[in-house]
């Protein structure tokens, strides 16, 4: 019988994991990483998008989403290893989202559909990447819906 449920818990692992189930999903943070994609913005976690657009991003830090992010070749070639290691895999992040954004993958805007587009635009908000403005966990990778505070 313990065999029997070891093993049944061992098989529902991989369908349990945290970036599949997108409420926690935290990996520890590559130093790189948090120095110089944190500075601008939160360190989003390498789950929520596939490799393909992790590569492209790290490919294109000259025009990243409006600003010029360059950094020199090994660090490039550091982060773009790390993000791709750690990249989503699951059903989340089967396909790229357009033009490699989150908040424009299918699961973030299913995710989402119930927050009107007025909110987005709160001065305490400012846009849907600002994920740790309702998600105060977000810096941690943790993304549960029972801990949202959307700010006024």
């Amino acid at each position: 019988m313990k065999t029997r449920f070891l093993f049944l818990c061992l098989a529902l692992a991989p369908a349990l994991s945290p970036a599949d189930e997108g409420r926690h999903l935290s990996v520890p943070l590559l130093p790189a990483y948090q120095q110089e994609c944190a500075a601008c913005h939160i360190a989003y976690p390498p789950g929520l998008l596939p490799a393909a657009s992790w590569q492209r991003i790290s490919q294109n830090l000259a025009k990243h989403y409006g600003s010029d992010a360059s950094l020199d070749p090994a660090t490039v070639a550091q982060l773009s290893q790390w993000l791709t290691a750690h990249a989503g895999n699951g059903k989340r992040a089967r396909e790229a989202p357009p033009e490699d954004r989150i908040t424009r993958s299918a699961w973030f805007i299913r995710e989402h559909d119930e927050v009107p587009a007025a909110t987005w635009k709160r001065a305490s908000i400012k846009s849907a990447a600002n994920c740790a403005a309702c998600h105060g966990g977000a810096e941690q990778g943790d993304f549960n819906e029972h801990r949202i505070r959307i700010p006024k």
